[in-house]
């Protein structure tokens, strides 16, 4: 009865070592796919409930990963001339998280682009520009988290580049101000997404990312469904009935905002590439639940 026990105990165990075995190899492609295509990951991201850690973004001082719940509804606005008369204020503020953009300020324009700032992605070329106004972005909306992008020896930690000192010393002016960075890490994969979805190099096309595309970056990462309030498609400048609207909401009177798409669209060298990147943005609404409002347009 023993030597029988004995046996079916043996069986049992090579039973299942072999099943571990086969269930490893079968999940190897998907574990694979997920390590070489980090876009893949971050596009199809499962839904997690409770804190996330958000390697790619890093707190200042100490630099901490973001940790936080992921927002299940996100709006992003613009700061495109198409908000204003828009009246999307109130339907904005509703979203669980809202993500604004550099210097984009909302008083004076709450009926059109809501008040409310859960994130804002910015520049590190439009730091200066918040701090014209730092009573209001650092101050009173101590409730916003500033994530800001950049490259080179102004973001270098280690050196004590000048806009990482910037932000340090906003912090200790600010006791509890959250501000983050992007990781190199995480610039070197925004640049190389460009890449994987345009077929051209970033640098050796001569191409500057703009805000928007960190910004979409970090929202897919952090928003289970999104909606982009002021933002057109990579077609609606080459259509001739399109509506003339200023850059920038906040700036009246000053540029163009198709004008502007095009030239840098057509420059050869240290330009944003607008329009391709909303195109690229029209096929990642295909993989994700990304709406695209005022102006409302179809993903290709």
């Amino acid at each position: 009865f023993k030597g029988r026990l004995l046996l079916v105990i043996l069986c049992s165990l090579g039973f299942s070592a072999a099943y571990l075995v086969l269930c490893c190899w079968a999940c190897l492609p998907f574990c694979l796919a997920s390590c070489l295509d980090p876009q893949l990951a971050t596009i199809s991201r499962p839904t997690v409930p409770g804190p996330l850690h958000f390697s790619g973004y890093s707190s200042v001082p100490d630099g901490k990963p973001l940790v936080r719940e992921p927002c299940r509804s996100c709006a992003v606005v613009s700061s495109s001339g198409q908000m204003l008369g828009s009246g999307l204020g109130a339907e904005i503020d509703s979203a669980e998280c809202v993500l604004r953009m550099n210097q984009a300020p909302t008083v004076g324009f709450e009926a059109d682009v809501g008040r409310r700032s859960t994130l804002r992605v910015v520049s590190h070329t439009s730091v200066p520009l918040l701090l014209r106004n730092y009573s209001h972005y650092f101050q009173h909306a101590r409730d916003t988290l500033y994530v800001v992008w950049g490259q080179g020896r102004h973001m270098d930690r280690a050196l004590g580049g000048r806009t990482y000192r910037t932000l340090l010393q906003l912090t200790r002016m600010y006791p509890g101000l959250q501000v983050y960075t992007f990781t190199e890490r995480m610039m070197a994969y925004c640049d190389q997404v460009f890449q994987d979805e345009t077929g051209k190099n970033r640098r050796q096309s001569g191409s500057f990312l703009s805000t928007g595309w960190f910004t979409m970056i970090l929202a897919l990462e952090l928003c289970e469904e999104i909606v982009v309030y002021g933002m057109v498609s990579d077609s609606y400048c080459r259509e001739e009935s399109h509506p003339s609207v200023p850059y920038h909401y906040f700036e009246k009177g000053r540029l163009d905002e198709c004008q502007m798409y095009l030239a840098h669209e057509r420059a050869a060298r240290s330009a944003h590439r607008f329009i391709t990147e909303k195109a690229v943005f029209s096929r990642w609404a295909k993989k994700r639940p990304i709406v695209f409002a005022h102006p409302s347009w179809r993903t290709q």
